[in-house]
């Protein structure tokens, strides 16, 4: 993110309720991270392990929680939460955009709490309820029987309360067992943009307290969230699966359905889930399994042809004897 026009550091120090360590006279001509910081910009960092890093990058301005001596040519900025007061200044800097006059489609039925703001082309189907202080963007879809919580944000074109993808095969058909079940959502969710949501066969699909969703992700029938999950981009869940407290999956994980995945416990990018998993490890692979198990199987396979090699070689050495 770009200023235009700089500003000065002394000014960013007053609105963050930072000291300012170095010199307190120059401008800031940005805000970034830290793999991509440029000269004159400002970072922030709140791990000491990344310290280092953050002092050597081309910044000019580094947002910290520890007293240190400033490089020269950097000013730096103390703050107990550098990550909280980063925040707070582009939300001052890029103040969200208002509510347009028009909004999207709420249900007469419909219950919407105080502060929520449905974006235009967004649809609030009869018997939903939303709590306050929610944000639905365009195009989102919340089917009939749909409650959400409390400051909770869904993003665009997100369907939620969609039916189960449930069939009863005949001979010559699928017929469709009719969904009867709910999605419930409970408060500070946030669901990203793409996701579907399916409801429960005749029980309800349940996102718990503070999860946090990324981008196309899809969560099968009567699927169980706890409180503050974690989930990348392109996660999909079967239906039915339990997935306790604080789970992360990472990007592109699947999940089949009706296992259960213990608290605290985290899955590795690209890894697929086929049974049911402790909580509290690391997991990785396909059929995911503990991740230092799956490496080291993975370093195994990766030296095997130069083991059958040396044994190879061995054989003919004593065959020519």
């Amino acid at each position: 993110m770009k200023l235009n026009p700089p500003i000065p550091v002394s000014e960013i120090a007053e609105l963050t309720g930072s000291r300012i360590l170095g010199p307190a006279d120059a401008m800031v001509e940005g805000l970034n991270e830290i793999h991509k910081v440029q000269k004159g910009d400002l970072m922030f960092v709140d791990l000491e392990k990344y310290f280092h890093k953050a002092l050597a990058s081309a910044a000019g301005f580094v947002l910290l929680n520890q007293e240190v001596a400033p490089p020269p040519g950097k000013t730096l900025l103390l703050h107990p939460e550098p990550f909280r007061a980063y925040n707070q200044l582009v939300n001052r800097l890029m103040p969200k955009h208002p509510l347009p006059p028009a909004s999207g489609f709420v249900h007469p039925d419909a219950q919407v709490g105080p502060g929520t703001l449905v974006y235009p082309g967004a649809y609030v189907d009869s018997g939903v309820e939303i709590g306050a202080d929610c944000v639905i963007y365009p195009n989102a879809t919340i089917y009939k029987g749909t409650r959400l919580g409390d400051r909770v944000i869904v993003h665009a074109n997100t369907t939620l309360g969609a039916d189960a993808f449930y069939y009863k095969k005949f001979p010559t058909h699928f017929e469709k067992w009719t969904s009867c079940g709910r999605v419930l959502v409970g408060d500070e969710v946030e669901i990203g943009a793409n996701c579907t949501i399916d409801k429960g066969v005749s029980g309800d699909t349940l996102i718990g307290k503070g999860c946090k969703l990324d981008n196309h992700i899809h969560l099968g029938h009567g699927v169980e969230l706890g409180e503050r999950c974690l989930f990348a981009a392109q996660v999909g869940i079967g239906g039915k699966t339990i997935i306790e407290d604080e789970v992360v999956l990472l990007g592109q994980v699947g999940v089949v359905k009706s296992i259960r995945i213990g608290r605290g416990a985290t899955v590795l990018s690209g890894s697929g889930v086929s049974k049911s998993l402790e909580g509290g490890k690391v997991y990785f692979g396909r059929p995911a399994r503990e991740a230092k198990l799956s490496y080291r199987e993975a370093a195994a396979l990766r030296l095997l042809p130069n083991w059958m090699d040396e044994i190879e070689a061995k054989l003919r050495e004593m065959l020519d004897r």
